[in-house]
């Protein structure tokens, strides 16, 4: 199990500068969204923490260019840190990205795998069903994630399906796989000795299931239909270790997905966007250009 301090750093943060609002122009927040219209699936009452939400962050009306991403902040599947939902979906709308930051449910509300999963596919789906109402182009709609959300991102990455056509929830009709995958010093692995005990734990319980710890280990179900992804992350990460990042971009590129890997020498866990940090606080710009040498921000 990982220590006290490191499950602090998936949910707060020591950087100064981190939560600076990169885009002034983002026009105000949506009230969070219910995934569900009732109950979610497997939900344990009516309480927030028992109910998954997206929360809407439009660009400026100059700026948007329809792609769409859902954002998942990191918290060791135990907490949501704050550091990475908001200020994330500002920066996305800065360059014209319209963004959906996801409140998961947890496993600190006694919640487990598949429904964590379970939010985060419900929330692309429910982007893809609805884009034509906040003008996003269905074809260009990612996934963003922090820490033990990168985990959360990567399963969704790797473990979608095309929708259910004979569904009577409109929804559950379209496909949950995003068009492209951002991942920031990920958890990856459940396997040890790389993964993080912590988040392993809140997701599968204390004594899964070796089957069950190969399926949720997202480098051993990368398959050619994983959509292109983005990977960031520090070589003395002292609570995710840079292993995680390098299993994850080794498997996409046997299996031919187009993958872009930034390790940076030094940083600590959680910097979210970089703060004032010199070297950490470029990896903004560079996602921006591979999303755009992707055609991610092309308008229809």
């Amino acid at each position: 199990m990982a220590s006290a301090a490191a499950l602090l750093l998936f949910g707060i943060v020591a950087i100064a500068g981190t939560l600076a609002s990169p885009n002034a122009e983002a026009q105000n927040p949506s009230a969070p969204m219910r995934l569900w219209e009732g109950d979610a699936p497997g939900s344990h009452g009516n309480g927030p923490a028992d109910i998954p939400t997206i929360t809407l962050y439009r660009p400026a009306a100059e700026k948007a260019n329809g792609a769409a991403v859902v954002v998942c902040p990191g918290g060791g599947y135990g907490g949501l840190a704050d550091h990475e939902g908001k200020p994330i979906a500002e920066w996305l709308n800065s360059v014209g990205v319209t963004a959906f930051v996801l409140k998961y449910r947890l496993g600190s509300a006694g919640y487990r795998h598949p429904v964590e999963i379970g939010d985060a596919q419900r929330a692309i789906r429910t982007v893809r069903a609805r884009a034509n109402e906040w003008s996003i182009d269905p074809h260009r709609i990612g996934i963003i994630g922090f820490s033990a959300g990168g985990h959360l991102a990567s399963s969704t990455a790797t473990h979608f399906d095309d929708g259910n056509a004979s569904a009577t929830d409109a929804v559950d009709k379209v496909s949950c796989r995003p068009d492209l995958a951002i991942l920031c010093y990920p958890v990856i692995t459940m396997t040890d000795p790389f993964t993080h005990a912590g988040s392993r734990a809140n997701l599968l319980g204390t004594t899964p299931s070796r089957e069950l710890v190969e399926f949720m280990s997202s480098e051993k179900q990368v398959t050619p239909k994983t959509p292109p992804c983005f990977l960031l992350q520090t070589s003395d990460d002292a609570v995710v270790p840079m292993e995680n990042a390098l299993m994850f971009a080794l498997a996409c590129h046997k299996a031919g997905v187009p993958c872009e890997l930034h390790m940076y020498e030094h940083g600590p866990h959680g910097i979210g966007l970089g703060g004032n940090d010199p070297i950490w606080s470029t990896w903004p710009k560079l996602c921006a250009a591979w999303m755009d040498k992707r055609g991610f921000f092309k308008k229809p």
